[in-house]
């Protein structure tokens, strides 16, 4: 307590995380000491390995922080919320529909596109772990496949192309031989690239109304009508009479290769 009042003040917030994180690392420790079971395993039946509590929550938390991560970087995530958004600024709305919406939305057409990878990783490593069939390094390796294959099947390959280059890594004999630290970011990138492709084909048709809307008040002398006031009305009736929604979410679902 002593050493903690000669610390100036404006310098405690900082140092707050980092005490946190050496209380967090000193607990294992400190159940050792006490004799308790903090971190081990033992042998199950079947081949398997039955872990203790604190080491399943370990796993746990750790998977929790990394699942944003991998929602946005690993699925289809990426690619649906930008087209989304991108409607969204084509239609001229600031508000409506809310971000919440937008990314709900997205969650939930994630979930829908990546069930048959989901399904398949359920079936080939959660379920014979659970049942102790096979160990976690085996489940891992496992699950990662049905992923891999998915990532792989919308990764263009001079977006691979590039990143190996970049690595300096060999030459890769197959596409199963692509280690993930260059899938990832390749994929994230061609799903960049698709998602702008796919937002300016969204963006034409209301461009070319607010093009004609401009061009008919600049011929009416209407020049102090704002030309958003008057396009923004015709590009909602447009995009409720052609179904608009169905057509984008339809295009975006398709878009991703089986």
């Amino acid at each position: 307590m002593t050493a903690l009042r000669r610390i100036p003040p404006r310098l405690l917030p900082g140092l707050l995380p980092g005490l946190l994180l050496l209380l967090l690392l000193a607990l294992p420790v400190c159940a050792h000491a006490q004799g308790l079971p903090a971190l081990t395993s033992t042998p199950a039946a079947g081949g398997g390995t039955q872990y203790s509590l604190s080491l399943q929550t370990l796993l746990f938390m750790t998977v929790l922080v990394f699942l944003p991560a991998m929602l946005l970087m690993m699925t289809a995530f990426t690619r649906i919320v930008i087209v989304l958004s991108l409607l969204k600024q084509a239609l001229g709305t600031t508000t409506v529909p809310p971000a919440q919406v937008i990314v709900g939305l997205s969650l939930f057409l994630t979930l829908f596109v990546m069930s048959p990878v989901l399904t398949r990783i359920n079936d080939v490593a959660v379920k014979p772990l659970m049942d102790n069939t096979i160990t976690l390094q085996q489940a891992l390796q496992a699950g990662s496949r049905p992923l891999r294959g998915f990532m792989m099947a919308q990764t263009r390959k001079d977006d691979l192309a590039l990143f190996v280059k970049l690595s300096g890594h060999k030459a890769l004999a197959s596409p199963q031989d692509t280690p993930m630290s260059l899938l990832i970011p390749a994929f994230v990138t061609s799903e960049l690239k698709t998602a702008f492709q796919i937002g300016f084909i969204v963006f034409i048709p209301f461009l070319i109304i607010d093009m004609v809307v401009a061009a008919v008040l600049m011929s009416m002398g209407m020049m102090m009508l704002s030309p958003v006031t008057v396009s923004f009305p015709l590009k909602l009736m447009l995009f409720v009479l052609v179904n608009g929604w169905d057509l984008v979410i339809g295009s975006l679902v398709q878009s991703f290769v089986r």
